[in-house]
C-alpha cells in the first residue's frame, strides 16, 4: 500500500481545491428545487467550476463517466448520472462534487431535501451526517483506520439503518483515488494514520438492507437492492500533527463541525 504523505506545498493546493469543491455545494443549494432536472443542476455546477473557478470537474470522462457531477436521488446510493429526471417534492438528493485545481483534487458531497419529506427520510439524512462527523472526530496521528468504521456503524445500527459495504472512501491528492481505502463499516484495518495523509470519509447509509446493485445499462448508477432510500455525506480531510483539518468545510457547518479539530 503506497500512501502519499503530502508536502506543505501540496497541502496548500489541497486546501484550495477543497474549498472550491465546498463552494460549489454552497452555490448550488438555492437551485435544488422541485421541477429542476438533474442535468440542469449538473450544467450549473459545470459552468461554475470551469468559468468562475477556472478549475476542472474531475468526474467528467473519468473512466468514461459522462457528466461533471454525480447526483443521486432517493434509492440511488452513489454515482447517479445527471439527466432529464426532475426533482419532486420529498426527494432526498446527494450532489457529489470533485474539482481539480492546479493538479490537486477536492472531493465532497452533501444531502439536499426537496420541500418536505418523510420523517424517516429526514432521520436517515441526519444520522448520515452525524456518522460522518463522528468519524471525522476519530482522525488523528496514531489512530487506527478501523476507528472510522467503529464510529459510523453503531450510529446506523442504533437507528435501524445499514452501512453500505460496496463503496468506500479513499486517499486523494494528485490522483482522484489514492490509497488507502476508507471502509465505513466495522473492520479490522490496522493502518496507523500519519500527519500529511489526505483522504475522504463518505459514509453511505441505507434505510433498509446494506446491499446494492449497479445498473447494467449504464455501468455506474448504484441503487439499493431493496429499493429503500440511501443517504451520503463526504468530506476531504488532512491528518494534522494533533488531529485533522476538514479541507472541504462549509460555512453552514459552523457550530456543528469545527474546520480544524485538535486533540491536543
Amino acid at each position: 500500500m503506497s500512501i502519499v504523505i503530502k508536502t506543505p506545498e501540496e497541502i496548500e493546493k489541497m486546501r484550495i481545491a477543497g474549498q472550491l469543491a465546498a463552494q460549489v455545494l454552497e452555490m448550488i443549494e438555492p437551485h435544488v428545487q422541485k421541477g429542476i432536472s438533474t442535468e440542469e443542476l449538473n450544467q450549473i455546477c459545470h459552468d461554475h467550476i470551469t468559468k468562475i473557478q477556472g478549475a476542472i470537474p474531475a468526474p467528467l470522462n473519468y473512466h468514461g463517466f459522462p457528466k461533471s457531477t454525480c447526483i443521486s436521488i432517493n434509492e440511488v446510493v452513489c454515482h447517479g448520472i445527471p439527466g432529464h429526471k426532475k426533482l419532486k417534492e420529498g426527494d432526498i438528493v446527494n450532489i457529489d462534487i470533485t474539482v481539480i485545481k492546479d493538479g490537486f483534487h477536492g472531493d465532497t458531497s452533501k444531502m439536499f431535501i426537496v420541500g418536505n419529506t418523510t420523517p424517516r427520510n429526514k432521520k436517515l439524512v441526519e444520522i448520515t451526517q452525524k456518522a460522518l462527523y463522528a468519524a471525522i472526530h476519530t482522525v488523528k496521528p496514531g489512530a487506527c483506520l478501523s476507528e472510522i468504521g467503529d464510529a459510523i456503524h453503531p450510529l446506523a445500527d442504533q437507528n435501524g439503518f445499514s452501512v453500505v459495504r460496496d463503496f468506500c472512501g479513499h486517499g486523494i491528492g494528485k490522483e482522484f483515488h489514492e490509497e488507502p481505502q476508507i471502509v465505513h463499516y466495522r473492520n479490522k484495518a490496522k493502518l496507523e494514520l500519519k500527519a500529511g495523509m489526505c483522504f475522504t470519509i463518505e459514509p453511505m447509509i441505507n434505510a433498509g438492507d446494506y446491499r446494492c446493485k449497479v445498473s447494467k445499462k449504464d455501468g455506474w448508477t448504484a441503487t439499493t437492492k431493496d429499493g429503500q432510500p440511501s443517504a451520503q455525506y463526504e468530506h476531504t480531510l488532512l491528518v494534522t500533527e494533533d488531529g485533522c483539518e476538514v479541507l472541504t468545510w462549509r460555512g453552514e457547518e459552523e457550530g456543528q463541525l469545527p474546520r480544524i479539530i485538535s486533540h491536543g
